[in-house]
Order: structure tokens, then sequence, then C-alpha cells
């Protein structure tokens, strides 16, 4: 292993091989995939995807704005309801195409592990370097521009200009999204309502609550399962109708991702991927003091350590209700992201089959 001589503590690092990009994703196999499918019952189906507009504004992140959609042009032409003649005289076809800006982590989402990496003394000398997932190297697998000018939407002015707008400036080669889009993610999934037990209001969920959770509610996750959180966030999240205002989202159950027992229980789980119904999984802005601390533990402990995709601002209503009523927990998900190489997270629509 070249990239590293230390790994973090209790990180997977090296455990999938030394060029690994998967993390453990490579649990899933097809015996995980039948478990899955074994869980279908009903034959139904709930599409766990927000609109992608959504949640709005830019209350969540100041810095992720909702998709700008565009037609494109068509012999010079507004290529929407646009008469095909004016590219093909005497034609009758009326055809319509577009572009979309998007920001990969706005709404229903992935993270991949380029999403959070940390400084970490990974070559032994002791100094620090920026580093993600199995030891991929900042600046070295995963690349992107110094200049503020090559960043943000501003950068997208000159669309036609070959040298900036339509070349991509940014790429995170072994620690993008495409390498999970590639392996496909279906398998079992195991759902946890914590807006069941805690209602509404803010409530951050540590160790001992969580344990209590599945507890009270007869709940097994086994290595190999994705895990999904409902607390009703998403909910909250739309019936605000895309204008949510400072403050408004404070709300529902969010795990504490510094709980050191809630870490060591995601770390021996051995589950492959975490996807929430709210914002950052965790509790986000930091509820303490992050001075020489990841501001975004559970962020750094999955993505960083452990090679576990995170997911966020799914849409679990409907599904949570449905297997309450049933007293069930366990459906088959498909859940695969864009395959969109260099990207460090993707939309998607999740389809739950209970």
């Amino acid at each position: 292993m070249t990239r590293w001589k230390h790994r973090p503590e209790g990180a997977t690092w090296g455990d999938f091989g030394p060029d690994d990009m998967l993390g453990r994703l490579n649990l899933v196999g097809p015996e995980q995939v039948r478990n899955g499918v074994a869980e279908v019952r009903d034959g139904l189906v709930f599409s766990l995807a927000l609109p992608l507009d959504l949640p709005g504004r830019t209350v969540l992140n100041a810095n992720r704005f909702p998709p700008v959609v565009r037609p494109t042009l068509r012999a010079g032409a507004v290529n929407f309801n646009c008469d095909m003649a004016v590219a093909h005289p005497g034609a009758t076809d009326v055809m319509s195409d577009d572009l979309v800006v998007l920001h990969t982590q706005y709404s229903t989402q992935w993270d991949a592990f380029g999403h959070a990496g940390a400084l970490f003394d990974a070559d032994g000398d002791g100094t620090a370097e920026p580093v993600y997932y199995n030891g991929w190297r900042a600046g070295e697998d995963a690349v992107g521009p110094d200049a503020v000018v090559q960043a943000g939407i501003g950068s997208l002015g000159d669309l036609d200009g070959a040298a900036n707008g339509t070349a991509s400036t940014s790429h995170a080669g072994p620690v993008d999204i495409s390498h999970m889009a590639g392996h496909g993610v279906q398998g079992r999934a195991v759902l946890v309502d914590l807006e069941a037990h805690f209602g509404p209001q803010r409530t951050i969920v540590g160790y001992e609550e969580f344990a209590g959770v599945l507890d009270s509610d007869g709940i097994v996750v086994e290595p190999g399962d994705f895990l999904v959180l409902h607390t009703g966030f998403t909910r909250e999240v739309h019936a605000r109708g895309g204008r949510p205002e400072p403050g408004s989202l404070d709300v529902c159950a969010v795990l504490d991702g510094a709980d050191p027992e809630l870490q060591g229980w995601i770390r021996d789980s051995e589950v492959v991927a975490i996807a929430a119904d709210n914002y950052a999984v965790e509790a986000f802005p930091p509820t303490r003091e992050v001075r020489g601390t990841p501001a975004l533990p559970l962020h750094e402990l999955c993505l960083f350590r452990l090679g576990v995709h995170l997911g966020e601002l799914w849409w679990l209503p409907e599904l949570a209700e449905y297997l309450r009523a049933r007293d069930r927990s366990r459906f088959l998900l498909t859940a695969p992201p864009l395959r969109l190489p260099g990207a460090t997270g993707s939309p998607l629509t999740p389809i739950a089959t209970v």
C-alpha cells in the first residue's frame, strides 16, 4: 500500500483492497439482494424522492441552489415548442430540449466519499495532509481548481467558452459518485422510525435513545443492510411549499454524530449505507465545540473512515406509515445515483418495494 502507512482508528482502509473505491458496498452481493427481494410481499412501490426543487431557497445551505432549467437552441432558435422546420424545411414536428444547472446535493441525494475527507497523517511523517477514504489524496487523486473564478455558479457565465464555461474544473476521481453507480445500489433496507418515538420537535438522538427505538420496535439490523432513518423532516420541508423561512426547519429528530457509543454501533453493525429524510443525517451546525475535531463527525466516520455512503433529504412518510401499520421495518431498496464521473454527490430517485 503506497498511499498510506497509517490508517485512522477503526477505519476499514485496506480491508477491501489497497485500491478500493466502494467501501462497505463491497458487502452487497447476490445474497444481500436476495434478502431484499425476500422482503417483497405486497408488490407495492414507494418513491422516496423529493421534487428536485425542494427544499426551496437556500435556507439549509447557502451554497446550494435550486435547479435551473432552460431550453437549448436548435438552428439558432429557442428549442422549446420549436417548429422543426427551422432545421428541416417542411417538417411538421414540434420539439423541446433543455439543459439543467444542478447542485448535486441540493435535494434527495447520496454523498460520495469525496464529499468529506480529513486532515490526517496517513504517510507517518508527522504532518497531517488532506486525504479521503482509503487514503486517496486531495490534490493528487481528487483535484479541483485554486481560482475562485473556476468555482461556483458564477463560473458558468460563459457557457459557450470552451476554456471556461463548458469545461469541468474538478474531479473527485477514485472517491467520486460514479463508482457507487457502477456497482449498483440494491438490497435489503431497514427503516428506523424516529418520528414515531420522538415526534416532530427537535431531538438530538444518541446511542441510548437510538438503541431504545430498536428494542421497542423489535428491529434487527444485520451486516450488509441499508439503514434508513425516518424523522418527518421532509414532510416539514414539503409543507412549506419551497419557501422555508430561516429557523423554520429546526425540527425533528437528528442523530448525535459525536456520540462515541453511536459511532461504535455504526462501525460494528456493518451497515453499508445510511440514508435519512433530514439534512446532514447528523446534527448540523454542530451543537458542541469543534476545535480539533470534525464539524461533521458522523460524515467523518462514515465517508472518511468506514466507506459508508450517506443519503440525505429522502421522502419517507408514506413508506414509514405503511411499514408501521404492518409491524414491518424491512423492504427492498433500489437507489442508484447518477453515473456522473467526478461528482462528490448525486441526486437520485430511491425506490422502496414492499
